[in-house]
This record gives C-alpha cells, sequence and structure tokens, in this order.
C-alpha cells in the first residue's frame, strides 16, 4: 500500500513540474471530481435502498418496514463519519496528506464496490443484513478520511469579491452524482425485466462508481502535492490539528457551525431521498418515471447552486442561508401539498424543491469556517461538515417516511419546519459569536 501511494503521489508531482502555479479553476476541477464521486456513491446507495434492499435484503417485511430498516442503516455512515475523521486525521499527522486520501478514497470505493456483489436474504440469510451495514459503516469511516482541504484551498486562492462563487463550486458534485445515479437506475429498471435487474442490474452502479473513485483520486492527489498546498499546510493553515485540543478551543464554534446548515442538509433529502421512498411506497408510479424526474429537477438545482455565487457575493453568504431558510420554512408548509398533489404537483414540488435546496446549499459549505482560528481551521472545518451531515441529513429519510406514513405528508413538513428554524437560531448565534470577536464578514 505504502508503495502504491509513492507511486501515485510522484506520478502527480511529475505532472505538476509542468506548471510553476496552480490557479483556483485547476482546484476547482479536482473539487468537483472529488464531490462527484462521493456524491455518487451517496445517491446511489440511496436509491438502492429504497428499489432494492428492502426487497433483498428484508424480504420478509412489509414493503414500509423493510425500507425504514433499510434507511435505518443507511443513517450508520453519517454516525460513522466523525469516527472516521478521527482516525483518518491521525494517519493524515503520522503519514501525511496522500497517504490518508488514498486509504480513504480506496476504503470509500472498496465498501461500495462491495455491494455489488453482496448476497441477499434467500443466500445467506440475517447474515446480508449484517454485511449490509457492514459496508455501509465502511463507507462512512471512509468518508470521515476524504476531507482534503481543497475547498478551503481553493476559497484561500479566490478573489476576495468572488468568495462567495467559489464557495459554491464543491457543491456542485451533489447534483452531477445524482444526476448520473438517476440516470443509471432509469435505464436499468426501465429497460430491464424486473427479474433480470434484481439478479445484476442494480449492481452495476456500484462498479461504476469504483471507477469514478479512481479517477477522482488522481485529481485529488494532483492537487494536494503542488506547491500552494504545501505552503498552506507546512505554514499550518490546513495541517490538522488533534482533535480533543480543537474541541477544547472551538467546540462551540464547531456545534453552531454543524447547525448552521441544518436547513438545506434535511431540504437535500426531503428532495431526493424521501419522495422517492413515498411514490414508490404510497403511489401506483413507477421508479423509472420519478428517477428520471429527480435527474430533470437536479439540473434546476445545478444552476441554482451557480447562482447561489453570485447572490451571495452580493448580499453575504449569512444574509443568503438565513433568507433561504425562511424559504424552506415556507416551502415547508405547501409540500405535503404538491408531493400529493399528482403528476404536477410532483414535478412543481421537486423542481421548487431544488431551486431552494441549490441557492441554500450552495453556500451551506463552510459558512462558519472563517470563524475558526488558522491552527484549528482545516480539523474545525472537517468536523463541522462530519456534524451537519449527521444531524441534518443521516436520519432525515428514516424520519420523513416514519412520521408521513404515521400522521401524513404534513408532518415531513413539520420536520423540514424544525429544520429551518435551527438554522435560523444557529446563524443568529455565529453572528453574535462573530461580533464578540470582532469579527465580521458577510460574505463569509
Amino acid at each position: 500500500m505504502s508503495q502504491s501511494i509513492a507511486t501515485a503521489e510522484r506520478d502527480a508531482r511529475l505532472v505538476n513540474t509542468r506548471h510553476h502555479k496552480v490557479d483556483p479553476g485547476e482546484i476547482a476541477i479536482g473539487v468537483i471530481l472529488g464531490r462527484t464521486s462521493e456524491f455518487f456513491d451517496f445517491f446511489v446507495y440511496a436509491i438502492a435502498s429504497v428499489i432494492v434492499f428492502p426487497r433483498l435484503v428484508f424480504p420478509y417485511a412489509d414493503p414500509l418496514t423493510g425500507t425504514l430498516w433499510s434507511f435505518a442503516i443507511f443513517a450508520l455512515a453519517f454516525i460513522a463519519r466523525p469516527l472516521g475523521s478521527i482516525l483518518f486525521i491521525s494517519i493524515d499527522r503520522a503519514h501525511g496528506r496522500s497517504a490518508k486520501l488514498t486509504i480513504a478514497l480506496l476504503m470509500l470505493g472498496t465498501s461500495t464496490v462491495a455491494l455489488a456483489f453482496l448476497p441477499g436474504y434467500e443466500q445467506i440469510g440475517a447474515a446480508s443484513a449484517w454485511l449490509l451495514a457492514l459496508f455501509r459503516i465502511g463507507q462512512g469511516i471512509a468518508l470521515g478520511g476524504t476531507w482534503d482541504g481543497l475547498a478551503s484551498l481553493l476559497a484561500m486562492n479566490a478573489p476576495e469579491n468572488r468568495r462567495g462563487w467559489y464557495a459554491m463550486i464543491p457543491q456542485l458534485g451533489a447534483p452531477i452524482g445524482l444526476i448520473v445515479a438517476s440516470g443509471l437506475f432509469a435505464f436499468f429498471v426501465g429497460n430491464l425485466s424486473e427479474e433480470d435487474f434484481f439478479a445484476w442490474g442494480w449492481r452495476y452502479p456500484f462498479f461504476v462508481a469504483f471507477a469514478i473513485n479512481v479517477v477522482a483520486l488522481f485529481a485529488r492527489l494532483r492537487m494536494v502535492v503542488t506547491p500552494e498546498f504545501t505552503h498552506l499546510f507546512e505554514s499550518r493553515e490546513l495541517q490538522p490539528a488533534p482533535v480533543m485540543e480543537t474541541w477544547r478551543s472551538e467546540g462551540r464554534k464547531i456545534v453552531i457551525g454543524a447547525f448552521a446548515p441544518l436547513a438545506s442538509f434535511a431540504l437535500f433529502h426531503m428532495v431526493t431521498v424521501f419522495p422517492l421512498s413515498w411514490i414508490f411506497l404510497f403511489t401506483q408510479e413507477g421508479a423509472t418515471r420519478f428517477l428520471v424526474i429527480e435527474a430533470i429537477a437536479a439540473v434546476f438545482g445545478l444552476g441554482a447552486i451557480i447562482l447561489s455565487g453570485a447572490v451571495a457575493d452580493r448580499i453575504g453568504r449569512r444574509t443568503l442561508l438565513g433568507s433561504s431558510a425562511v424559504a424552506i420554512a415556507l416551502f415547508s408548509g405547501v409540500a405535503p401539498k404538491l408531493l400529493d398533489g399528482g403528476d404536477l404537483g410532483e414535478a412543481v414540488f421537486m423542481i421548487v424543491g431544488f431551486v431552494i435546496l441549490g441557492l441554500s446549499f450552495g453556500q451551506s459549505s463552510g459558512a462558519v469556517a472563517s470563524s475558526f482560528s488558522r491552527h484549528f481551521r482545516y480539523t474545525g472545518s472537517a468536523m463541522t461538515s462530519d456534524l451537519a451531515w449527521m444531524f441534518g441529513a443521516g436520519f432525515a429519510p428514516f424520519v420523513a417516511l416514519a412520521l408521513s406514513s404515521s400522521f401524513g405528508l404534513v408532518s415531513a413538513g413539520a420536520y423540514l419546519l424544525s429544520g429551518a428554524i435551527c438554522t435560523l437560531i444557529a446563524l443568529r448565534l455565529n453572528k453574535r459569536l462573530a461580533e464578540g470577536h470582532g469579527q465580521d464578514g458577510p460574505s463569509h
């Protein structure tokens, strides 16, 4: 393994010798490829949790219960992710960022492709669910190690008046990953017989995920061995600090930062994973049609993320996040009626939801990262991201489906509203904290 890591890093350095400086555009490519690979893995698993795993792993349960079990296992990755960050920060400090990143991405790819070989309940009984949980935990631990600081490097190389624009670039990986994942599943579900799809068709996207991870690995290594990254690492701008020391010094900022994007992350699942489960379980519509709608809506989300960069540079990132949280709160009131409103209602729900999500999610990454002191910025940002995903997204599909199946779709809207309220409170607390430390910078 160490020899392979050294070879990959050497090859990346050889590419860098052709240039004396890496500009923000090149960094952006590495960031987008890396995030796309992560989100593709994420959405492939999420879609399979709705249309594959309940039947493959939990055939003895009714469809709703089987889906809830799948969503419970889905959440394990978000619980494991902070543990992965702790583990890989230690590897980073001991063996370097290239070793950490290579091991993490290989672990992520291996855990993902292992799912392609998952035997069902009919073959190995309850062990199928245990293997599914094991591979999902492996994904979560690996995701904790994929934090590479490239988004921070991108922001540091961005012009002062375009920080919002460059902050949205890493977020583009989410809709791109969803478009590809939804498209693949829609193709196989729509063109294969039910027998062939459940025998082998659903497994193909997991193989694709491994190939994308390999491309993303070299793209990231290409960046983390640049002179600029090395300089920032050695000057402690991007050097990992001990986790406990970071918590003692920056714990309050980490907690506030984790709750600041809660509305965005809750909406993230309310327009991706949850509606697919609702349509699949409680309507007569096929999965193919809704996956296509999801992919089209994600294109609108992609455009909204790009727009968020321009808007944030005009009005400030905190202002945009606060305004988006208000929009999410308003959307939570009409979302249940739209999702239950037939073909037109579903389309409006998805497109409007993705537009609001794009504006919010586009600036949710690192919304309060600038308040971290230089020494703790790398580790603090990583821990903030992990906790934000765990609180805001990890349990969202399970909670939303459990509530809506028992109390109707209006309860899912109430859950989304609670996320918006948490975001507004966190942004207010962060503003007071920044003012108390003499920091002000609405663009951050």
